[in-house]
């Protein structure tokens, strides 16, 4: 046996490696095209070699910004090749939180669809971007990138920078409690240790073909088949977003075989009126994550021969903690999963760093190999999470059961998920006070059978004020992204607070929950 030599772990390799070992093999489709592997890695590396002559090298941060393309993938690749590390942003975010980001990261390169970059384009002066990229040749002041691609030759092999494990691969945002957003920063080990403890929880097929419709600037959308499939072999089917009519006719045409998302997107699948005729009959794995998925929904798919499985994880955890495999997703309903599994640890800790006797509430906590680096540049933020035993603290509570299987109960950060986009109370409460109506102001979630949850603005008005839940979104949309603003509006006299004056929210969610 030879010793000490590390297998190449970085996405760089693993691309290179399955496009040399299978590069006939379909890769990824999009918008009727499908590329091989060894046609997916063509345009990764010319995709390179554009960024390098462009003055891009390792450890600098490319950015991507824009619906679900093909461009994503070849971005974070090509990236990875020159070990430079790649920063996805969310397409929903306006322009000041755009900014934000994009200086905080040091984006030296932006990749940007058309109509991103013109939502950026007025703030991008107050930006270090060095160069600005776009699809296609209609932005005044972007680089279009096939008249650049045409005459690149693909990167040399040699010219390959192979990335240490260690080595930050992707720095994915996550919004702040206090507002701002914190990068969280992912190693290239993160995310092959995460797949391989995924691959050891459920089966990922090398002949599978997974649907992609989930936004793949989330963790959710881009690690739980998308990369996994890739690196097994199989086949991505790409969609620019989610839309149920046209997943649901995408099954059938690719005979899709897995697919992730959140319960809102299988909800709203059942819904459509195509359902009822839909050939579901390829389908061997729903991956669900995001919030537990409604027993009438899971049942209504089961009763078609479609079964679940359920994830719990978090950008941070890359992002599997927790998985509930499909024959155990009926038995027990609601749960997130077991607490180990081969490659990592979950722990239900009391406030002291104790763990907590089953079935009473503790902080949902996670140690394995993927668990992230840290926060970019904000030491401070990331000792907040990460004790010195290497446990991350998720902000989540959760119970366990006697057979070691975890329930989520509460969120300690009281976030709202609306939709599958996490919406952070604090962020919006901020913009919200502004408005010269509103005296206090305290966000919550409240259930909702479209979204799963509501963002609920509960208002104590200013003397002689009057205020409409209209009057509220108009005020707030310039300065947060659509998913963030009120759904609802409620009005009282005085929000209940302890006696060291923090709003008590979990009683607003019980006044107005639903009935």
């Amino acid at each position: 046996m030879s010793g000490g030599h590390n297998p190449p772990t970085d996405l760089g390799s693993w691309m290179a490696r399955r496009a040399a070992s299978s590069p006939e093999r379909p890769a990824l489709t999009f918008g009727g095209e499908t590329d091989s592997y060894a046609q997916l890695l063509d345009k990764i590396d010319r995709l390179a070699a554009e960024l390098r002559a462009g003055g891009v090298s390792a450890g600098d941060r490319v950015g991507y910004l824009g619906l679900n393309h093909p461009l994503f993938l070849h971005t974070m690749f090509a990236a990875a090749r020159l070990g430079a590390i790649f920063v996805p942003l969310n397409f929903r975010l306006s322009a000041a939180e755009l900014a934000f980001i994009v200086g905080d990261a040091e984006i030296h390169t932006l990749i940007a669809d058309a109509d991103r970059a013109r939502v950026i384009d007025p703030v991008r002066g107050e930006t270090p971007l060095r160069r600005v990229i776009t699809h296609t040749d209609d932005v005044p002041g972007w680089e279009a990138l096939d008249a650049l691609l045409t005459s690149r030759e693909p990167l040399a092999e040699a010219d390959a920078v192979g990335a240490g494990t260690e080595d930050v691969a992707v720095i994915m945002y996550t919004s702040g409690t206090t507002g701002r957003p914190k990068g969280a920063m992912l190693t290239h080990g993160n995310l092959f240790w995460n797949n391989v403890n995924a691959l050891l929880s459920f089966d990922i097929l090398s002949d599978d073909t997974t649907l992609v419709c989930a936004p793949l600037f989330h963790i959710g959308g881009l690690n739980v088949t998308t990369l996994l499939t890739l690196q097994k072999g199989g086949r991505v089917v790409l969609m620019p977003g989610f839309d149920p009519g046209a997943a649901l006719a995408l099954i059938a045409e690719h005979r899709v075989t897995t697919m992730f998302g959140v319960p809102a997107m299988f909800l709203f699948m059942s819904q459509h009126p195509s359902f009822g005729e839909a050939d579901l009959s390829s389908v061997r794995l729903l991956m669900c994550g995001g919030a537990p998925v409604p027993e009438r929904l899971m049942k209504l798919y089961n009763g078609l021969g479609v079964p679940f499985a359920q994830g719990y994880g978090l950008t941070e955890t890359a992002p599997l903690a927790l998985v509930t495999r499909p024959e155990e997703t009926v038995r027990k309903t609601g749960s997130a999963g077991r607490t180990t599994t081969m490659l990592s640890d979950v722990r239900l800790l009391a406030p002291d760093g104790t763990p907590v006797p089953v079935g009473e509430r503790g902080e949902i906590c996670v140690r394995g190999p993927q668990v992230m680096a840290g926060y970019w540049r904000n030491p401070s933020a990331t000792d907040n999470v990460i004790d010195a035993d290497g446990w991350f603290h998720t902000g989540d509570v959760g119970v366990c059961d006697p057979d070691g299987y975890v329930y989520v109960v509460d969120r300690v950060k009281d976030m709202v998920i609306s939709g599958g986009e996490n919406v952070y109370p604090a962020e919006v409460e901020s913009v919200l006070y502004d408005h010269p109506s509103v005296a206090e102001v305290a966000i919550i979630g409240t259930p909702d059978t479209r979204w799963g949850e509501a963002v609920t603005a509960v208002v104590v008005l200013a003397s002689g004020a009057s205020l409409t839940l209209d009057e509220l979104r108009e005020f707030a949309r310039e300065r947060l992204a659509g998913y963030k603003l009120p759904l609802r509006l409620e009005i009282v006299d005085v929000l209940p607070r302890n006696p060291a004056g923090k709003v008590l929210k979990y009683e607003l969610r019980e006044r107005f929950a639903p009935e």
